[in-house]
């Protein structure tokens, strides 16, 4: 099929997909069997990982957000619409958990969908984040035709998501303090073998940071990697609880943490910062704060609307 045979008619459905987390303490253990591609699991681990989230309100509440970035993802793409024409509609999907991927897949194409952009609710590319969302669909099989979208960690909208929520978090702050106060970016680790695939992860987090970074001059700032699975292997460093440590020796006694690798708030938001490195913080002297989640900002929601019309385009289907 040439691209002019596929331009026209409706435009392409959007599949928005996002990691998933369990809707009840009693689902933690047939996630994280998802998770660990059902591996053996210790129910040492089952009951750890059961703990924060309970911890955290007894579930994840990703999907709902997930939910509200794809509906204003949706609105935003059609409010230029004229009423007589046929609608972009927008599908949510989770790698690990329901609505899985493939199931959403099989929805769509029941729908009569056979073309879909697709956007995973995260802005840096890795061949363990972002490709495994994309072999998860390969491994579905479904009839849709997808056109890719792999990265968007300097999207304009986006970044200025991000500034919008640092600005308002650094407000906090005693005034007196507040022009001192490190900001210190976030991101989720990965094990240093990606280093050997010459996977574009860390580079796309560096160029964040230094986005972000000019952006917020004179502001003082720093990166690290959250969140790193409970593996022998080693991840990628350096630990945010490390520079927290360093932070404090140093003798800053207030921090603004600032996750630039999620887009909502879930269990590595909830408690891998909320409990465990705010208790840290506090057991330094430090008085530390974290963003508002960027969740559906208008500023990102519009700036992943013109990528996704972009993308729909490139394909030949605009």
């Amino acid at each position: 099929m040439t691209d002019a045979d596929r331009a026209g008619g409706p435009p392409p459905a959007v599949f928005v997909m996002a990691y998933g987390g369990p809707d009840k303490l009693e689902d933690v253990a047939p996630y994280l069997q998802d998770v660990r591609h059902h591996r053996p699991t210790s129910e040492k681990l089952v009951n750890e990982i059961t703990e924060r989230y309970a911890q955290i309100g007894g579930r994840s509440p990703i999907l709902e957000l997930t939910n509200a970035q794809a509906t204003a993802l949706q609105a935003a793409l059609n409010k230029d619409q004229d009423g007589d024409e046929q609608s972009w509609q927008v599908f949510v999907g989770m790698r690990h958990w329901h609505p899985f991927i493939k199931d959403v897949l099989a929805e769509m194409s029941a729908a009569g969908h056979e073309r879909a952009v697709g956007l995973v609710m995260a802005p840096h590319y890795s061949r363990m984040s972002i490709g495994a969302y994309y072999a998860r669909l390969a491994e579905a099989d479904a009839p849709i035709d997808v056109a890719p979208i792999e990265r968007w960690h300097l999207l304009p909208g986006f970044l200025d998501a991000m500034e919008d929520r640092v600005r308002a978090a650094l407000e906090r702050f005693p005034t007196a303090v507040r022009d001192r106060v490190p900001v210190l970016f976030t991101a989720h680790s990965l094990p240093e073998k990606i280093l050997t695939w010459d996977d574009p992860y860390p580079r796309e987090l560096r160029e964040t940071t230094a986005a972000l970074g000019a952006r917020i001059a004179p502001q003082p700032f720093d990166f690290a990697y959250q969140s790193a699975a409970m593996t022998p292997e080693p991840w990628l460093g350096p630990d945010a609880g490390a520079v927290i440590a360093r932070l404090a020796a140093e003798g800053h006694r207030h921090v603004l943490l600032a996750p630039i690798g999620f887009v909502c708030e879930h269990v590595e938001i909830l408690f891998d910062i909320d409990v465990e490195f705010k208790h840290q913080a506090a057991a330094l002297g430090v008085h530390l704060e974290r963003i508002e989640m960027v969740n559906d900002h208008p500023a990102m929601i519009e700036g992943l609307a013109g990528l996704v019309r972009d993308r729909a385009g490139r394909a030949g289907w605009l």
